[in-house]
C-alpha cells in the first residue's frame, strides 16, 4: 500500500489504514519536506516506479490536484473507511474514496471515485456525489442532494433536501444552501449567495 501526498490529510488516512492493519510501505510526494511522516518513509515520486498491481490512496485534500494525480496513475485505488464511520450497506463507494472518523453516509447514496467525506460529515439517504467531491468536517447534506464533480462543501455547511449542486463549486464554511447552484459557483453565507465563479481548470 502506498499513499500519494505527504500532507496533514495523509496523516488521517495513515491512522485509518493502521487501524485496519494495512501496512503502508511509503508515502510518495513530488517535493518531500521530510524523510518520514507518522513513521512512514516519504519517497520522491520520481524515485519509485509503480506497476498496475500497486495499491494506493491519493492523500491530497485539494480536489484539483487529487484529480490530476489520480488520472496520471495506472494502479489499483483503495477505498478507506474509518471504523467509527457509519456507512449504509446500500451505499455505493467509488474507488479511492476516503470516509473519515464519525462520518455518516446513509441509505442508497452513491459516491464517485476519490471523494472525501471528512470527519463528522453527514451524507443523508439517496445523495449522489460525483468524482473528486470533498465534504468537509461537520458539513451536512440532507436527503436526495446531488453534488457535481470536484465540488467542495465547506466545514459546517448545510444543504437542504433535494438540492442540485453543479461541478467545481466551492461552498464556504457554515453556508446554508437552499437553492440549486450552477457549475463553478463560489457561495457563502446564510442563506447561501453566489459571490463569484471559479475559473474552469
Amino acid at each position: 500500500m502506498y499513499l500519494y501526498g505527504a500532507s496533514g490529510h495523509s496523516k488521517v488516512i495513515i491512522d485509518i489504514l493502521k487501524q485496519q492493519h494495512v501496512v503502508v510501505e511509503a508515502v510518495l510526494d513530488d517535493t518531500p519536506k521530510s524523510d518520514f511522516i507518522c513513521g512512514i518513509p516519504v519517497v520522491k515520486t520520481s524515485d519509485i516506479i509503480l506497476d498496475a498491481e500497486a495499491v494506493l490512496v491519493v492523500s491530497i485534500g485539494n480536489n484539483t490536484f487529487r484529480k490530476r494525480i489520480a488520472e496520471s496513475l495506472n494502479v489499483r485505488f483503495y477505498t478507506a473507511i474509518h471504523s467509527s464511520a457509519v456507512v449504509s450497506p446500500s451505499t455505493i463507494l467509488g474507488m479511492g474514496t476516503v470516509v473519515m472518523p464519525n462520518a455518516v453516509i446513509n441509505a442508497f447514496s452513491t459516491l464517485g471515485n476519490h471523494c472525501i467525506v471528512n470527519s463528522g460529515a453527514i451524507v443523508e439517504h439517496d445523495c449522489v456525489l460525483e468524482n473528486y467531491v470533498h465534504i468537509s468536517p461537520n458539513a451536512a447534506l440532507a436527503g436526495g442532494v446531488s453534488v457535481g464533480e470536484g465540488t467542495q462543501i465547506g466545514i459546517g455547511a448545510s444543504v437542504i433536501q433535494g438540492i442540485k449542486i453543479g461541478k467545481w463549486v466551492t461552498v464556504g464554511a457554515g453556508a446554508v444552501i437552499i437553492e440549486d447552484l450552477p457549475d463553478y459557483a463560489i457561495v457563502v453565507g446564510n442563506p447561501g449567495r453566489i459571490i463569484k465563479f471559479n475559473e474552469p481548470s
